[in-house]
């Protein structure tokens, strides 16, 4: 299978720190890549790296084949890589549904013309983006809180919003950082069906995790990280088994 996303010895330090250190994988055309690690074992860093949030010091970021690594996060998301955060950021005041068309902005062209005088085509794109939005709602199962205003909406629910939001800017891959942070385990099934759902539709999927059931759940590879470097990457079988993981996370 083709590789979506090539990360080519990747390194970022801070002062005399080096947070990522000469990490290389790929991350398939399909399915569910996990990177997991202990805590400060540089997740974050990479994933900001890969997504533009902070510069690499050194190595490569290929898209399909095209260098990025030097694009801002937005050229990066225009060109179909889209992340989420560990800390939730919604419009609060907005509803689900709202917030969702927010996502639109990469792929819509409106205007004040449009806005003010609503030429057909404007309709149309509206009765579009409505008809996407509660298909991405659906999607992440909260189409029955399409009109709840995300200020109300349980934590877990405001998570899987955020990636109902991403999908909106129609990513060919996906990067969720910690998308199971702080949810329950009925809550965290709920992100595995949707997580599996946006693969099978044809997503790729980069996470950073800790939630170890949820990886080995849905993850088809899993690469792992210790002291900014990788030291494991395979299927979540052979990594749980990997001596170099089982010391990393033991002792």
């Amino acid at each position: 299978m083709s590789a979506i996303l090539e990360v080519k010895n990747a390194t970022r330090s801070f002062g005399g720190l080096v947070a990522v250190n000469d990490v290389s994988f790929s991350v398939p055309s399909r399915g569910v890549t996990a990177v997991i690690g202990p805590n400060g074992a540089g997740k974050t860093t990479l994933f900001n790296v890969i997504a533009g949030t902070i510069s690499a010091n050194g190595g490569t970021i290929l898209l399909n084949g095209e260098d990025v690594t030097d694009f801002k996060p937005e050229a990066k998301a225009a060109k179909g890589l889209v992340r989420t955060f560990q800390l939730v950021k919604l419009f609060q005041d907005l509803t689900a549904a709202e917030n969702v068309k927010v996502g639109f902005h990469l792929k819509t062209h409106g205007g004040l013309f449009a806005a003010l005088f609503q030429p057909a085509w404007a309709r149309a794109a509206e009765r579009n983006s409505e008809k996407t939005a509660a298909d991405l709602l659906d999607l992440v199962g909260l189409s029955k809180v399409a009109q709840t205003s995300a200020s109300i909406l349980p934590y877990g629910q405001q998570r899987l919003l955020e990636i109902a939001r991403a999908l909106a800017c129609q990513p060919s891959i996906l990067l969720l950082d910690e998308p199971a942070a702080g949810l329950n385990a009925e809550e965290s099934e709920r992100l595995a069906r949707a997580i599996r759902r946006i693969a099978a539709d044809g997503t790729a999927v980069l996470l950073i995790e800790h939630d170890m059931k949820l990886v080995m759940d849905i993850a088809d590879d899993v690469v792992v990280l210790d002291y900014g470097r990788k030291i494991a990457h395979g299927t979540p079988d052979a990594v749980r088994n990997d001596p170099a993981v089982l010391a990393a996370y033991l002792g």
